[in-house]
């Protein structure tokens, strides 16, 4: 019972790894220009070092990719929650 848990879940990992590098070849190729305008013209060392993290994190950039995102999304932390306050108050005071 716990082998075939097992081999099933390397069975599982493996796939989403060779779809992560399939995908990251032609995303790197392609995409990487249209999901974020700062790749446009990029050399070749650049797209080999994305390489790898598009492999991992294809789901979320196949999202991105499809939906059309030209940018990358803007945090919203609570750091930024206040800068943001801090400078709407600064702006007021002046």
């Amino acid at each position: 019972m716990f082998e075939e848990l097992v081999k099933a879940l390397a069975f599982v990992l493996e796939a989403y790894a060779v779809a992560g590098f399939v995908f990251a070849a032609i995303f790197v190729s392609v995409g990487a220009q249209r999901v974020d305008s700062e790749a446009r013209g990029s050399r070749i060392t650049f797209r080999l070092l994305i390489a790898p993290g598009v492999a991992a994190f294809w789901p979320m950039l196949l999202v991105r990719w499809i939906r059309g995102a030209t940018e990358p999304p803007v945090e919203r932390n609570r750091h930024r929650m206040q800068h943001q306050v801090s400078c709407k108050m600064w702006q007021v005071s002046i």
